[in-house]
């Protein structure tokens, strides 16, 4: 088993911590390289990557000669919208004179002929994108053409089934849905079955006529289901990556009531994610949560579960969705049982007896955030855990890796 290197793909709320933080702490260094050197790995970035930001923010601000991101993204897309127009005219153009009096769509042979004569100048799936024409009904007609054999009996009666399922529709110009189709090719003593008769309407993208508006009814949810205690006060793992706990506090500063979250590995005890705010809305923890995701790149259906409270942001549907979006396998507590998540507010303890109560009182947000930061990045790299065998998070992983590649250690 070896640890796959990643490139991180940072939030953009992340970038704007890092603008934050670095214009806040920029007087305490000598230089601003200084102050990315020592601020960057705090965040866990690379020093480069939080100039970048830097500078990016200045020319968003005016404050720097050069495009804004605004106008970076505006003339990425006009040049991609520009590329894809050229290129869809120039397949409209061939299509038009190739078609010529094929109707408002030309039978579906026809098209995959013009395919496989401009798939070298076009691609199958440009081409397939603007005739609307499934890239997967192009390779298998393309393989029965070239060898009639590959066909299965059942296509064979597709193709006769379909021309009378098709002369009947015309006939009736376009009246006959596929009940009154099927009756009719009864009639007419045609041994075919009502669900072949809706089966290949459907794929010629034939219907009848409707009386009325159709009525659409959807059967929503009112009900959010909560996930299932998957840990049962058992706050073990057996690596990184398998088991996650959250939670987060409060902290009173002048300015207000002040929120922090944390995302928690079991295995090492590791703070994967934080995240610092006035207000406990679901953006919030969702935060904390996409900086743990970003910076660990769980493995989708590695088993990784991620357990909380019954708090109602990490219920939300924003939050479960991102979790799923992940592969993650989300754990829930109790109602009104502290134990239920025990590992997660033993690590708020000790954020509120290390940091909340000895360096308080707190003027501000900001001053929060940056004694956070500072903190997160001791609390991972020096601080000492008795539950790990006395050594820091980072040992504790880097322990375990070296355990499954001795070879990577060696090198």
């Amino acid at each position: 088993m070896t640890q796959r290197k990643h490139i991180p793909s940072y939030t953009a709320e992340f970038r704007a911590r890092g603008v934050r933080l670095f214009n806040e702490q920029r007087s305490e260094y000598r230089s601003d390289n200084a102050a990315y050197q020592a601020i960057a790995p705090k965040l866990g970035c690379a020093p480069d990557s939080l100039r970048g930001w830097c500078r990016q923010s200045e020319r968003d601000a005016g404050a720097r000669n050069g495009p804004t991101c605004e106008e970076k993204a505006r003339i990425k897309e006009l040049e991609r919208e520009v590329r894809e127009l050229r290129q869809a005219n120039e397949i409209l153009k061939k299509a038009s004179a190739y078609f010529c009096s094929g109707g408002t769509r030309p039978p579906v042979q026809e098209m995959i002929s013009f395919i496989e004569d401009y798939r070298t100048d076009f691609g199958v799936g440009s081409i397939c994108k603007i005739l609307r024409v499934a890239p997967s009904s192009y390779y298998a007609n393309s393989a029965i053409r070239r060898d009639p054999r590959l066909a299965s009996n059942r296509a064979r009666q597709d193709v006769t089934d379909s021309v009378e399922i098709r002369r009947v529709h015309d006939e009736s110009r376009g009246r006959y849905g596929a009940r009154k189709v099927w009756h009719q090719l009864r009639r007419e003593s045609k041994d075919i079955a009502r669900c072949t008769v809706e089966r290949l309407m459907k794929v010629m993208g034939l219907q009848g006529v409707v009386r009325g508006k159709p009525v659409i009814t959807t059967n929503p949810d009112a009900s959010q289901p909560c996930p299932d205690d998957k840990v049962n006060r058992e706050f073990k793992a057996q690596s990184p990556n398998q088991l996650w706990v959250s939670d987060f506090t409060y902290v009173s500063t002048w300015q207000g009531m002040v929120y922090v979250a944390f995302v928690v590995d079991v295995f090492s005890r590791r703070i994967v994610g934080w995240r610092v705010s006035t207000s406990m809305t679901t953006a919030f923890v969702l935060d904390a949560l996409n900086q743990a995701i970003c910076q660990r790149s769980p493995e989708k259906g590695g088993g990784l579960i991620h357990h909380s409270d019954r708090g109602s942001q990490y219920l939300s549907i924003k939050y479960t969705e991102r979790l799923a979006d992940a592969g993650i396998d989300p754990s829930v507590g109790t109602v009104g049982d502290s134990y239920d998540n025990a590992l997660a507010e033993s690590i708020i303890g000790l954020f509120k007896t290390e940091v909340t109560k000895l360096l308080g009182p707190w003027k501000s947000m900001g001053q929060l955030e940056w004694e956070t930061l500072k903190w997160v990045d001791w609390y991972n790299t020096k601080r000492l855990h008795s539950a790990i065998g006395y050594v820091t998070p980072h040992e504790a992983e880097e322990m375990f890796y070296a355990t499954l590649n001795p070879n990577e250690k060696a090198a």
